[in-house]
């Protein structure tokens, strides 16, 4: 299995230069040891968003869920709180 490994953004800018400048996608990927997934996904999030973070290649509707997601858990979280105190002050 291979280890992992992480790209600062200049590199992963230069390599999708490199794609953009008509050197072939074969190439890049075995002459810089990458995988053809990782590459691919640096081209379309530079021509997206001419980001490579994460947060700026989310859809709108991704950003909505995970937004919603995140109000759900602190609504659960409120109503165990409430619970507890209806337990705690029913007792007495």
């Amino acid at each position: 299995m291979r280890e992992r490994r992480t790209f600062t953004t200049e590199f992963k800018a230069q390599m999708v230069k490199l794609y953009a400048n008509g050197k072939p996608r074969k190439d890049i990927i075995s002459e810089y040891d990458l995988t053809p997934s990782a590459l691919d996904k640096w081209i379309t999030q530079y021509q997206t968003s001419g980001s490579f973070k994460e947060k700026d290649n989310r859809t709108p509707e991704e950003t909505e869920l995970i937004k919603l997601r995140k109000e759900n858990q602190r609504l659960l979280m409120e109503n165990d709180i409430l619970k507890q105190a209806a337990l705690i002050l029913g007792q007495k």
